[in-house]
């Protein structure tokens, strides 16, 4: 395959795109320029600028991402679940001359009310690197997603990291604190006491009385509140999602890690495929057959 495309992934706050012959990456670029940061451009105007030099023949382009979203270029409707993984790639939108944005997924039962966007297509290139019946996803918001190699069949989102950003930033707890340094032993504490009491809410302003009263060091602070919210976040959902199958974590090593241990703390076994080695297999496997 030698056609040439683009793939982009298109955030609120950044945006990636990388230049694609076959499965050889040409080039790749970043940008600041998400979709609530145009600064008034208009998105046509950013894709021309993120992609100068590489659309002489009106390459092909496929966007993932909040470009889909009310807040983007375009809104590209979510596909109800359970869905098809080859569906995400049927039914693109187009929002320009020869460039497509790729569906969320949305799930809206009585007992589930979940959408995402951007993580369908690391999706798509996880089941090919690493497939397994469970799926996680950590980040801002944590998605837990079931599947099998044709099907999503379900799934749920936790606002795990961004809750740590809103206590620690914006909360009693992270008032007056210095800078936070790495410390596994604090983050591991904060992790056991996490799985075994999962109940986050009572547990919260115990981390500000704690360094308070000089049983957590000021300087660990976040560390042990991330331990305490990712291990009530495993607890819980693996209760929702039982078993001894296989999950795959996808993510950045660093908060790969961290989910890992927790897992492996409760026996389950996991695997992590990187973040963006994901989604870049994923937005390729729907560009392969754009291109041709």
């Amino acid at each position: 395959m030698t056609s040439r495309y683009i793939a982009i992934d298109w955030g609120s706050t950044n945006l990636r795109a990388w230049h694609y012959q076959g499965d050889e990456c040409l080039e790749n670029r970043q940008s600041e320029a998400g979709v609530t940061r145009l600064n008034g451009r208009s998105p046509e105007a950013v894709l021309a600028e993120i992609t100068a030099g590489w659309r002489e023949d009106n390459t092909p382009v496929v966007m993932a991402g909040m470009v889909g979203s009310n807040v983007g270029w375009k809104i590209a409707p979510y596909l109800p679940v359970p869905v098809h993984f080859s569906a995400i790639g049927q039914q693109l939108t187009t929002a320009a001359d020869n460039v497509w944005i790729i569906p969320g997924l949305s799930v809206s039962r009585d007992d589930n009310h979940n959408v995402m966007r951007g993580e369908e297509t690391q999706l798509l290139g996880a089941r090919h690197l690493a497939p397994a019946p469970l799926y996680v996803m950590p980040g801002t918001h944590c998605k837990w997603v079931l599947a099998d190699n044709q099907q999503v069949f379900d799934f749920r989102t936790v606002m795990t990291g961004e809750l740590h950003h809103l206590l620690l930033t914006h909360s009693l707890v992270g008032v007056g604190l210095p800078d936070q340094a790495t410390s596994p032993d604090a983050f591991r504490s904060g992790m056991e006491k996490g799985l075994s009491e999962p109940a986050l809410l009572p547990q919260l302003f115990e981390i500000r009385a704690s360094h308070v009263l000089g049983n957590l060091p000021r300087e660990h602070v976040s560390e042990f509140l991330s331990g305490l919210l990712i291990g009530a976040e495993v607890a819980n959902m693996c209760e929702r999602f039982p078993g001894e199958q296989e999950i795959t974590i996808v993510a950045g090593k660093s908060l790969a890690d961290r989910y890992q241990q927790a897992l492996s703390a409760v026996g389950r076994r996991s695997t992590i495929v990187s973040g963006d080695t994901a989604f870049q297999a994923g937005i390729r496997s729907i560009a392969h057959a754009v291109a041709n």
